[in-house]
C-alpha cells in the first residue's frame, strides 16, 4: 500500500492506492466544488475513507464517480456547506454517520441518469432527506431508491414523523437535560412550535417533489399545511415560506397553488414582510388581485 496527494480544486486529495484499487483518504483545499476522478495512477477509485471530508466547511457539492463501491464512516459527516452529492445508484457499503449533520444537505443525486428527468430530480430530493429528516437508516439505499416500494416506505415513514404528538420527546429532553437549564428550548410551547416547523418543511418537500405520491398521502399533507397558514392558531406553514425562504419565488408560488394565501388575512401577511422581500410582496399582490379582484391590492406599497 502506498500514499499520494493528486492536486484538485485549490488543493489535494490524499488516497492510499493498492491491490489494484484506490481509496480517498483525505482533502485539503478549500474549494467549494470537487469531482473524484474514476481513475488515479490507472486504477479505479473505490472507496472514499474514514473521516476523508470530516468538517469541511467550503465544500458546497461533490460528484463521486461510478467506480465506487464504499463509503466509510463518517466521510462527509460535519460538512456544514454541502449542499449536493452526485454518487452512482448502485449497490455500495456504507458506514455509519457518513452524512451526519450536514443539514444544508437538500440532494443526493445519480451520477449516471440523465439531467433534467423528473423522477431523478425527486428522488435527488428525498433520498437527502432520509437522513436529514426522516433518520431512517433503512431508507439509504441506492439500488431501489425511486421504486415504487422504495417510495412507499418512504411516504410511511415520513406519515409517522407527520403523526407523532407535537409534545412527544419533551418530558425526556428535560430528564435528560439536554438543554441548557432558562433556554428558550426548554420552553413546552417553543418545542412544539419547532416540531411543526419540523413536520411542515417535511411536507412541503414531499409535495414539491411529488414523484410516485399517492393522491390519499397528497391530500393529508395539504390538510396540515393549511392547517398552519396565516390566520390558523398556529402560522408555522407561512413562517416557513417567510423566514427561512424569504427570497425564493418557487416557495412563495407554492403557498398560493396549495391555496394559503386568502384575502381576509392577505394584508397581515404584507405586513409580516414589513419593508423586506420586494419582488415576492409584487408576486403576492399581482395573485391576490388577480385571485381575489382586488384592484386597490397595490395600495398596501406604502407599507
Amino acid at each position: 500500500m502506498r500514499t499520494g496527494n493528486l492536486e484538485i480544486g485549490n488543493g489535494a486529495l490524499q488516497y492510499l492506492a493498492g491491490d489494484g484499487a484506490v481509496q480517498i483518504t483525505g482533502y485539503r483545499g478549500r474549494a467549494a466544488a470537487l469531482a473524484i476522478p474514476s481513475e488515479i495512477e490507472g486504477c479505479p477509485v473505490t472507496g472514499v475513507g474514514r473521516k476523508a471530508f470530516l468538517s469541511n466547511k467550503t465544500l458546497r457539492e461533490i460528484a463521486l464517480p461510478a467506480s465506487l463501491a464504499r463509503i466509510d464512516d463518517w466521510a462527509f459527516a460535519y460538512c456544514s456547506k454541502l449542499g449536493r452529492v452526485s454518487l452512482p445508484y448502485h449497490r455500495m457499503e456504507i458506514g455509519q454517520g457518513i452524512f451526519k449533520e450536514c443539514y444544508a444537505l437538500v440532494q443526493i443525486a445519480d451520477e449516471s441518469a440523465e439531467a433534467g428527468e423528473r423522477r431523478t430530480e425527486d428522488v435527488a430530493y428525498l433520498l437527502a432527506a432520509v437522513m436529514s429528516r426522516l433518520e431512517a437508516f433503512y431508507l439509504f439505499d441506492f439500488e431501489n431508491a425511486g421504486t415504487k416500494e422504495w417510495l412507499a416506505q418512504w411516504d410511511s415513514r415520513m406519515l409517522s414523523v407527520m403523526e407523532r404528538a407535537d409534545e412527544e420527546g419533551f418530558s425526556k429532553m428535560l430528564l435528560c437535560g439536554e438543554e441548557d437549564y432558562g433556554s428558550r428550548e426548554n420552553d413546552l410551547g417553543y418545542y412544539m412550535e419547532q416540531r411543526r416547523r419540523e413536520k411542515v418543511r417535511l411536507a412541503m418537500l414531499r409535495l414539491m417533489h411529488d414523484y410516485g405520491l399517492e393522491e390519499a398521502v397528497r391530500e393529508r399533507l395539504r390538510a396540515y399545511l393549511l392547517a398552519h397558514v396565516k390566520g390558523c392558531e398556529s402560522e408555522e406553514t407561512w413562517r416557513v415560506v417567510l423566514e427561512e425562504h424569504g427570497d425564493e419565488l418557487e416557495y412563495y408560488r407554492f403557498l398560493t397553488e396549495l391555496g394559503g394565501v386568502g384575502a381576509e388575512h392577505f394584508q397581515a401577511m404584507l405586513e409580516d414582510m414589513g419593508d423586506r422581500h420586494a419582488e415576492m410582496k409584487a408576486y403576492l399582490m399581482k395573485y391576490h388581485s388577480e385571485a381575489h379582484g382586488t384592484a386597490d391590492a397595490f395600495a398596501a406599497f406604502a407599507l
